[in-house]
């Protein structure tokens, strides 16, 4: 198993090559080594598709189970893993701050903060505390042996507020706060990804499946580095659970079991998911 150190710089090596890759998020740790045995370099928590598994609604997570699923994910596999932490749990710089500290501590190689409160009466966070937010978190990383990689979410597109302007006034700002990446959830056309690229320097995660048509390569195009799925491969699986019972309940017949993995091909995957991956590097 690689240390975290390891896993942290691999990692950051991931946002400085050429090109964009692929973050799948798993929401277990069998989904965690099946995405890792079929050659991804990366693994992001989904915070919706966590909490769905545990039979909740996103949000609905405690801060102690967000760790202890962080902690399983990365003793799961050699991939580095990347947190998606939600608010740190807390409204106030230092608490998210200490929050994510702890997160650290469970071999997590980067992990996100975000400006969106967790609480609808709340909304958005205004401007300047969630630029403080950005600031004390990158403050408390600084002081690791070896930083992990942090991630500035702007929420306003993907809450209802659609302000292209301020979200990209908000990444500039969460940038010149220190972040490592930046992400705007909730960019639907590649116009919206383009001007986001253009108007910042970092490395830009997207979620691509709000994007209709889209593809890597076309991600990749408009300046994109980092492309994650969200809950989407969880609603995926939950989906095909679902057919398959329905098909099961209403008409008593077998097709679902057409094309599903049998019982040797999984247990060949989940072994190799958990074994030692090749590394990429920097040059790549």
């Amino acid at each position: 198993m690689r240390s975290q150190q390891e896993k942290i710089a691999a990692f950051a090596a991931l946002h400085r090559r050429s090109g964009a890759f692929v973050i799948p998020n798993p929401w277990d740790v069998g989904s965690a080594r099946l995405l890792a045995a079929l050659g991804f370099e990366a693994l992001a928590t989904t915070s919706g598709g966590y909490a769905n598994a545990l039979g909740r609604m996103d949000g609905q997570v405690t801060l102690d189970e967000k760790l202890g699923h962080c902690r399983a994910l990365c003793a799961a596999t050699s991939l580095p893993i990347n947190a998606d932490l939600e608010n740190c749990f807390a409204d106030a710089p230092e608490a998210a701050a200490r929050n994510l500290l702890r997160a650290a501590e469970t071999g997590i190689a980067g992990a996100s903060i975000e400006d969106y409160s967790g609480d609808p009466a709340v909304g958005i966070y205004a401007f300047s505390l969630a630029v403080e937010r950005v600031q004390a978190a990158v403050e408390a990383v600084r002081r690791l042996p070896l930083p992990i990689v942090i991630t500035a979410r702007a929420e306003n597109l993907l809450r209802g507020r659609i302000d292209l302007d301020d979200t990209i006034r908000r990444l500039q700002a969460y940038a010149a706060a220190g972040a490592d990446v930046l992400f705007a959830p909730g960019l639907t056309t590649l116009d919206q990804v383009r001007a986001v690229t253009a108007a910042v320097t970092l490395p830009v995660n997207v979620l691509a499946p709000l994007i209709p048509g889209v593809s890597v390569q076309a991600l990749a195009a408009v300046g994109v580095k980092r492309i994650s799925l969200g809950s989407t491969l969880a609603r995926a699986a939950s989906s095909a659970l679902l057919r398959a019972a329905h098909e099961l309940r209403d008409s008593g017949s077998f097709g679902w079991l057409a094309g599903i993995a049998g019982v040797a091909e999984m247990e060949r995957l989940l072994a190799a998911g958990a074994a030692e991956p090749p590394w990429p590097s920097s040059d790549r």
